[in-house]
């Protein structure tokens, strides 16, 4: 009997950990590039994300063989590729949350006439994963799947409601209790604010990255009660006091809605 011996090399627990760091490190060349919104050379990128200028060389290349990413212009820059997006049709193809969400946020848009928005936790961030921009004559928007701080956010505080104080610190960067005006954010009144949000299953605020906003945002809950993702409503202030207790029902009608389709 002849024997077939396979042509892959041993995987040893070191090269194990080799291929696991080269993983996590093309990940953060993909979220590099999605953070800096821009084509950027490999060599920017290896300064960019701390990592060896050979080694960024060496996943770039195998990156763009896969259309991962894909070369702009002649210069050697590098920018997130077209299969990223087949990949995203696909997982939203099978992902009946988003179809849902979306409908829901065009039902908040038709009551209330504000931008509608779903929010989700993104890693250490937050990040707008969906939007309806409200029937006004000016634009109150924001740009899907930039990250921000999460105790900069209404949709945080439900976000982390589930967790532990620890869980908290432990989870947020501390430079992210400091506010786009430049004052900190004291860590017991965030987390007073998480706890009674996660109580009332709701909360609004004055944005913090604006003077004329005011933020609404309600939980969706999974089968065992954990917030999934947050419904919310970005309103001029002076239009978010008059109508407040209309909106606030909205919200929250709508988020049990999403939530009670999904968990069916």
């Amino acid at each position: 009997m002849k024997l077939q011996f396979s042509k892959e090399p041993f995987m040893t627990e070191d090269l194990i950990k080799r291929r696991a760091r080269g993983l996590d490190r093309a990940f953060d060349i993909l979220d590099f590039l999605k953070e800096k919104a821009r084509p950027m050379r490999p060599n920017e990128i290896a300064s960019g994300i701390g990592s060896p200028k050979s080694t960024v060389y060496e996943l770039v290349a195998s990156l763009l063989e896969r259309r991962i990413l894909e070369t702009v212009g002649r210069d050697g820059h590098v920018y997130l590729g077209r299969q990223l997006y087949f990949l995203g049709q696909a997982h939203l193809r099978h992902f009946d949350f988003t179809r849902e969400a979306e409908a829901c946020l065009g039902d908040i848009v038709s009551q209330t006439r504000e931008t509608a928005q779903m929010c989700l936790l993104n890693g250490r961030k937050y990040t707008v994963a969906l939007m309806k921009e409200g029937e006004r004559h000016f634009r109150i928007s924001s740009d899907i799947g930039e990250n921000a701080p999460i105790p900069w956010t209404a949709s945080g505080r439900l976000l982390l409601s589930h967790l532990s104080d620890q869980q908290i610190i432990d989870l947020i960067d501390p430079d992210d209790f400091i506010l786009p005006g430049g004052e900190r954010l004291p860590l017991e009144r965030f987390l007073q604010e998480i706890r009674k949000a996660g109580e009332e299953g709701f909360f609004s605020f004055d944005s913090v990255a604006d003077t004329f906003t005011h933020c609404f945002a309600a939980p969706v809950k999974n089968e065992h009660g954990q917030c999934i993702a947050t419904l919310c409503i970005v309103a001029p202030r002076a239009d978010a006091k008059t109508h407040y207790s209309d909106y606030r029902r909205v919200l929250i009608d709508s988020a049990n809605g999403l939530a009670r389709r999904i968990n069916e």
